[in-house]
Formats: structure tokens, sequence, C-alpha cells
């Protein structure tokens, strides 16, 4: 057995390091002195893009750090089921300084910007107040801790008062192959913003791996894309009956045969991923924007991405987090805000940006049944946002009902309140 390591050359280079394994039976000790002989580019343009290997840009990877977009652009390049990366918190971090992005550019629409953000920013130490009121620091518990605890549930509460338009940063983990893929998409996204970006960023990775993005170009496979990033980009439930909803193909009696497996599962510990063979669960529910932002990173299923509008109304549970006085602001502001939206003279798509992220949109998700017990587990724990989590009980209890004999490890405790966010930091040594 021989075992090797390189981390040390470009994801160009390695993808051929891997590649010639196909082609030749030789150790890649010899295939890294073909890289330094020859380089990669020819390599790529020979194999990868002159002879369609596509899979050899599987193994070549890139990180992207994309920052001051909008929200917006952020879960545009997220709604792709191999994103990997990281983005701003809006749970953690303040964002009263962060640009926001005014596609329409008039005085009514950078009106309504202001008024999410005075409330957002001037609101906070007042529901601080209360809440060190509500939630009393208990003896036993580090000061420290629980100042960052009280701030951070802050931040859960004011964040649904952040108009979309806000600006993160986020970074992009892919392959080569998987960057192209979904750019291809993402030039014919129905944001002017998001295609921006996406031009931007294949700009960049054609000039520094050109090689592996000089593909052709072909006019019906582009017509194509246009056609689903016109009508098929958002999700958008017209007739929403209840809140909360949920199917399965799934069969009992198939379930069954693999008793042992469900009944052994030790807490913290995933189904085998050849469960998911059996079918799928389809959960619908409506949810907070913000919140959706979060059960989005789960990219074992397919989530598809709501248009935000203010159809289905703010999420209560931001209200009745606030002091009573301030909660009697926050309605007045949201009604006002809602109105102005309406006159404003623009696409529902453009739209978006003026809309907080407490307003609810129209979700589904669909997982194999070990990604549906995957996140209904993880998000139903006390250190995820309460919006989610009380979708995550809803999903628990529809878990159980379709499937009996299914063991879950849900944290089903009522109580959101937990120190604990107070820890969860990144902070020097």
């Amino acid at each position: 057995m021989k075992i090797f390591v390189y981390d040390e050359f470009g994801p160009e280079d390695t993808a051929m390091m891997q590649a010639l394994y196909s082609r030749s039976a030789a150790s890649v000790s010899e295939h890294v002195k073909k890289v330094k002989e020859s380089g990669s580019g020819k390599f790529m343009e020979r194999f990868y893009v002159g002879y369609g290997h596509s899979s050899i840009a599987d193994c070549g990877s890139t990180t992207i750090f994309i920052e001051d977009v909008s929200m917006l652009v952020a879960k545009a390049i997220q709604d792709w089921s191999l994103y990997s990366g990281q983005e701003t918190s809006s749970r953690y971090i303040d964002l009263s300084k962060r640009e926001i992005k005014d596609p329409v550019g008039t005085k009514e629409s950078k009106s309504i910007l202001d008024k999410w953000m005075q409330f957002y920013t001037g609101s906070q130490p007042a529901v601080e107040e209360h809440l060190k009121e509500k939630y009393k620091k208990k003896p036993d518990e580090d000061e420290k801790v629980y100042d960052k605890a009280i701030k951070a549930r802050v931040f859960d509460i004011m964040r649904g008062f952040l108009p979309a338009g806000v600006t993160t940063q986020l970074s992009w983990h892919t392959n080569l192959r998987q960057a192209h893929d979904k750019l291809d998409l993402l030039k014919y996204h129905p944001l002017s913003e998001v295609r921006e970006a996406a031009e931007t960023i294949l700009s960049d990775l054609k000039s520094k791996y050109t090689n592996s993005f000089s593909h052709s170009v072909y006019e019906e496979q582009e017509k194509y894309r246009e056609f689903l990033g016109n009508k098929y980009n958002y999700f958008l439930e017209k007739e929403y009956s209840g809140d909360f909803s949920y199917k399965t193909n799934i069969k009992n009696s198939e379930l069954e045969k693999y008793a042992d497996i469900l009944e052994k599962r030790p807490v913290k510990t995933n189904l085998p991923n050849f469960i998911a063979e059996l079918g799928n669960v389809t959960f619908d529910f409506l949810l907070d924007f913000g919140s959706f932002r979060d059960i989005q990173r789960h990219r074992n299923g397919v989530c598809r991405m709501p248009l935000l509008t203010t159809k289905f109304g703010f999420n209560n549970w931001y209200l009745e987090q606030l002091p009573e006085s301030l909660r009697l602001e926050a309605e007045k502001l949201i009604k006002a805000q809602m109105a102005a939206i309406e006159k404003l003279k623009a696409r529902p798509e453009d739209l978006q940006y003026y809309i907080a992220m407490g307003f609810n949109v129209s979700c589904r998700v669909s997982y194999g049944l070990p990604a549906c017990v995957y996140v209904v587990e993880l998000r139903s724990g006390k250190l995820v946002h309460p919006t989610l989590r009380r979708v995550a009980h809803q999903m628990d209890k529809s878990l159980r009902a379709m499937f009996p004999k299914l063991l879950l490890h849900s944290d089903l405790n009522p109580d959101d309140w937990d120190i604990r966010r107070g820890l969860q930091d990144i902070k020097s040594r």
C-alpha cells in the first residue's frame, strides 16, 4: 500500500494528476513529474475541453469569495445541491452598517429601505433590555457568555426587519465542473445583480483556468437555460391551504424490512444512505425568509427557491418577542411598508429587495428518508432559530405519523432559550 497527499498544486494540476490514473498504470509520483514537465493547461485543453471528459473537472476545486452582494444573490448562488461554503450570519452580526442594494433607485424605494434599517438599528437597545428582563442571568452563568447569548437573541429577532437587499458576504467552494454548470444557469437569472455576479465570476475563472472554461456555446442550450431562468427560477404556491402539509411515497411495508437499522440507530448518527431508495418525503410549509436561508443549507434533497413577497404576511414570532410598545410600532411600520412596496413600479422579482426577511415565503422541500431524519433532528435543537425549530417539530410529528416504527432523536423541549448561544463564536486562542 502506498498513500500520497499532494495539496501544493493548483486545481487544474490536481485534476490532471487524477485523470492520468485512467490512462496510465504508473504511480502518481510519476504523474507529478508530468505535471511539472508539461503543465496542466495543455492536458486540460486536450482531454477535458477537447474530448468532453467533464469528469476530469470534478477533480479540481477552487474557492470563490463573494462580497457586497444582496441576500438575494447569496441565495441564488446557494440554490444548488452541491453548494459548499459559508455566509455572513444575520443571527450573530450587526448588519446596520452594510450597504443596501436599491435596483429601483427612486426616492420612494430608498425611503422603504431606510425605514426598515432605522427600525432594525434603533430598536436593538430596547429589545436587549426587554430580553434581559425576560431571561434573567442565573448566578452560575458566565456574564460574558450571557451577554453574547442575549445579543445573539437580539439579532434573532431584529433580523426579521432587515430588507433582503441588505448586503452580505459568502464563499463558494466548488469543483471546476460544478462552477461552470451553475454559472451557465445564473447567467439567465431574473435578477440583474445575479447575472452580473455570474458574469464576473465566470470571467475571473476563465482568466485563471482558461482551459477548463473554454467550452463551446450552443444556441439551443442557451435558449433552454434562458427559458428555465425566466419561468422556473422561483417557487410560489398559488393557492396555499394551511401552513403545513406533507406526503410520501415510502411504504411502511418496505421500511419495516430494515427495522433493526431503525431501532439500533444511536443519537447523532445518520441512517445509511441506501435507505433513500425507498422514496421521498415532501413538506410544504410557510416560513419566514430569514429562516428559509437556514433550511436551504441542507443540500441532500430538493429545496425550491421561493419568491419573496408580502402575500403570506409577517411571521408572528418576531412580533411576539418585542416589548408591547415596540410591537405596536412594528405592526404600524409593516402595514405602511407593505403599502409603499405595492406602489413601487417594479417586477415582483425586483420588489424582493424591499421586503423584510421576517415575511413568510412558500416553501417546499423533498428528501430521502436519511436526509429527512438528519434535517429534522438537527433543526429541532434549541440553538436553531425558533421559527425554523417550530417547522422542524412539525416535521417530526409528521414523520412519527407516517412511520410509527421510525426512531427519532429530536429535541422537542418547548423552551427555546439557551445560553449556549453565547458560546457559538470564532475567536483567537
